[in-house]
């Protein structure tokens, strides 16, 4: 599991990005794709706070589980 690492830790020029369903009131993630190959994901709302960086494949295995379904039971009613 990852370790939260402080946000001035991660490359100041990140190329943050949210995705287009998100929530407008600003309840999102972030993503950002770093020089390593990692992904780092925060809270879009508090960007200066914890950010989470995971492996290529760490990413993979979750988003192909998201696709697969495997994860639906979290979704808010009529999601």
């Amino acid at each position: 599991m990852p370790e939260p690492t402080d946000a001035r830790d991660t490359e100041d020029d990140a190329a943050w990005r949210k995705s287009r369903r998100s929530n407008p009131k600003g309840n999102c993630v972030e993503v950002a794709p770093l020089p390593d190959g990692g992904v780092a994901v925060r809270n879009s709302r508090h960007r200066d706070g914890p950010v989470l960086v995971y492996t290529r494949a760490e990413m993979t295995a979750f988003l192909l589980g998201a696709k697969d379904g495997d994860f639906d039971d979290l979704l808010a009613e009529g999601a």
